[in-house]
């Protein structure tokens, strides 16, 4: 999922950091107080009641309404070909993008000399592609990464996922902008798309599956729009951020020189605007390869379709190959793209994005005026003199006669077309995916035999000091118990409006007849969300704390941000095999880089001056963070709780894959079998419900006690 731009309710001007008494408030003590008499009133309903009207539901057993989405399953496609909506616009749209990605797969990654682009032609117009774009060091590393995917085995899947992840992005850039612009014109607008957009990020990508597969098929079309959905609200928010964050004193003066709203448009907001919204299209290309990946279970063409078949073999090597292509591809796309927003600076002012992969805070931070022939070179801020921009097309166009020489010859010849065998290479033998998967395979067998007793053990003492225990508090009770435990909690932690959600969605899960698989999946989600609380609050002081300790973990955390959510899944795998734990320890892997850059950010934020005044009066460490630097951090803390859970169940849904269960499993058995094809279209419902529910408990906690 991806982070919102809305930030929570303000506080009130006086209630500054400064201002605030270092000891706990009064209200969270008092919800405090009302919510352990809830938890109490909870384990004396469990005590008495459990196993009593929990709604469980084997997974080969339906109910009339998974029959009756069976039944419109039928009808679509018995009459899909006689309606007008479903063949006559769904059907041209889906024709459309299969054609067009067929098309670009023929001639960039298809493997016929002569009927398409060679390796070396396509390497050659990428890098071309590149350096306008991004420069000379973005266009170095392009090119080896695109090398590597040839070496590893992997060329026409990484082709396909670069074009179903480009052809999603410009479709996203081609509806995005134009919605971005007119939110940032009309509040009417704002308003009616924003709650749209909230339920498009707060929905766990497996939710779409089902739905989106119904109407336009399986194969490049279903994973374009499932791309589409996913992708499209990052890039929207952070377009119309940017035009709202245009200083107001420019457009002024801009309208003061009499120009139309077109004029201040194009030539004033726009341009000012314009590195921010290439942060957009950074931001939407992460999440395009993100969700392109997980298209494989549709039949998306690209680098998930390996993964898939690996996790599904357990085949941990097969798939960390995989895995690693997508990695590499991730990289490749958030550096250039980042790079490339470094350079879009109209003004000649040299910006840098306070930000990080996956999660856009919106802020930047401008370093020097610079004169007109000085720019950032697309690196990570060098400042180096370039070309005035006729000099720069000069350039562009001289370095395009030897790419369409290469782009020529790579249609003529063998060798240049198909990418060579470097199997009988020495130096290369080993990197092929062959003997790469095998050398992952004997590794994992070594380490997981002579860590298993850690593993096992961590992973017997998680289960049964927590997951049980909380699961059985949650889904063996009677379904009316757990939902009035819900709209409690909802109560004391939001206040009304949060509550009058939960009893919507409540009602919802309770319609698709999964209220037991929702309430496991709702355990895991917790469970994973406290393990990723504890990682983050632990790591995130001590970044907060020490600059030594932030520049040594944040590059890891950076990374760990731009790897796609499916690729967490494999040495999840590997460590703990094919159970619920692979789901929650995956789950954490993914969500914790963003609890801890949340927690460090607020723990360094705490005022210098009270860290002082403790310090004078004689604090230990441990008082210092205690008493002083994480009560203070409190809007952080509950800011990275509400990121991570919102994270860890996207996460804990896709783990159904891997033995998670519930109803991220009856997702995926919706696609296997034809006959659940209903159930698993209620378990997207039902997790939507479930994100949604919880999204706006975390949101309005964070408003209310965030200060």
């Amino acid at each position: 999922m991806t982070t919102t731009l809305e930030p929570a309710p303000a506080p009130p001007p006086a209630a500054t950091k400064e201002a605030q008494p270092l000891t706990v408030t009064e209200a969270p003590r008092r919800t405090g107080r009302k919510l352990l008499v809830v938890l109490a009133l909870w384990l004396l309903a469990w005590a008495t009641l459990r196993g009593k009207q929990t709604l469980a539901l084997s997974n080969a057993d339906t109910t009339g309404l998974h029959e009756w989405f069976n039944g419109v399953r039928d009808q679509v496609q018995l009459l899909g070909r006689d309606n007008w909506f479903f063949h006559g616009v769904l059907g041209t749209i889906a024709g459309w993008l299969d054609t067009f990605v067929g098309g670009l797969q023929s001639h960039l990654s298809s493997v016929t000399p002569g009927a398409y682009l060679g390796w070396l032609g396509v390497i050659a117009l990428f890098a071309w592609i590149t350096y306008a774009l991004a420069g000379l060091r973005s266009t170095i590393f392009v090119t080896v990464v695109m090398l590597l995917l040839g070496v590893f085995g992997l060329w026409t899947y990484g082709v396909e996922t670069l074009i179903i992840t480009l052809v999603a992005v410009v479709i996203c850039t081609v509806i995005g902008l134009p919605l971005g612009i007119a939110m940032s014109r009309s509040r009417r607008t704002s308003a009616v798309v924003t709650p749209i957009l909230d339920v498009m990020q707060t929905m766990p990508s497996f939710a779409y599956l089902t739905p989106i597969s119904l109407f336009f098929g399986i194969g490049p079309a279903c994973a374009i729009v499932l791309t589409l959905i996913y992708a499209l609200p990052p890039l929207v928010r952070i377009t119309e951020h940017g035009l709202l964050s245009v200083a107001a004193n420019t457009v002024e003066a801009g309208r003061s020189l009499g120009v139309t709203k077109s004029q201040l448009l194009r030539h004033v907001q726009l341009p000012m605007a314009k590195r921010t919204i290439v942060v957009g299209i950074n931001q939407c290309t992460m999440a395009a390869l993100s969700m392109s990946t997980i298209a494989a279970l549709v039949n998306g063409p690209g680098l998930g379709k390996p993964v898939v078949a690996a996790l599904q073999s357990l085949n941990v090597g097969a798939a960390s190959v995989a895995g690693l292509g997508i990695v590499l591809i991730a990289i490749m796309l958030d550096r250039t793209t980042t790079a490339a927003s470094e350079r879009s600076d109209p003004s000649g002012t040299a910006i840098a994005a306070v930000s990080s992969p996956g999660v856009f805070r919106g802020r930047v931070l401008v370093l020097e005026k610079l004169p007109r022939w000085a720019t950032e070179d697309g690196g990570r801020g060098a400042v180096t003199k370039r070309l005035t921009p006729g000099g720069r097309r000069l350039v562009l166009g001289l370095l395009l006669v030897p790419v369409l020489v290469a782009a020529y010859y790579s249609t003529l010849y063998l060798q240049l077309s198909q990418f060579p065998d470097v199997s009988e290479v020495p130096v290369l033998r080993e990197l092929t995916a062959g003997p790469l998967s095998a050398h992952i395979n004997t590794l994992t067998t070594s380490f997981v035999d002579t860590f298993s007793g850690v593993t096992n053990g961590f992973k017997n003492i998680v289960t049964a000091a927590m997951l049980d225990p909380l699961q059985s508090l949650l889904s063996n009770l009677p379904w009316w118990v757990m939902a009035l435990v819900l709209l409690a909690v909802a109560y004391l932690l939001g206040g009304w409006r949060p509550t009058v959600v939960t009893a919507l969605c409540e009602a919802v899960i309770f319609g698709t007849g999964l209220w037991y698989d929702a309430m496991v999946t709702l355990t895991m989600t917790l469970v994973a969300t406290l393990l990723v609380m504890l990682v983050a609050v632990v790591l995130g002081v001590a970044m907060g704390r020490g600059r030594r300790t932030d520049t040594a973990i944040r590059p890891f955390l950076d990374g760990f941000q731009t790897i796609p959510a499916f690729v967490y899944l494999v040495p999840a795998l590997a460590l703990f095999a094919a159970t619920r734990f692979t789901a929650i320890m995956a789950a954490v892997a993914y969500a914790v880089p963003i609890a801890t850059k949340l927690v460090a950010d607020g723990v360094r934020g705490v005022p210098s001056a009270t860290v002082e005044a403790a310090r004078s009066t004689g604090s230990t460490r441990w008082q210092m963070i205690s008493k002083v630097q994480l009560p203070m951090a409190r809007e952080a803390l509950v800011l990275a709780t509400n990121q991570g859970l919102l994270y860890v169940l996207s996460m804990v849904v896709i783990g159904g894959m891997v033995g998670g269960g519930s109803l991220g499993y009856l997702i995926v058995q919706g696609f296997v079998q034809g006959q659940l094809f209903g159930k698993g279209l209620a378990a997207g419902i039902a997790i939507t419900a479930l994100g949604i529910m919880l999204d706006r408990i975390a949101r309005y906690a964070a408003a209310r006690y965030g200060r």
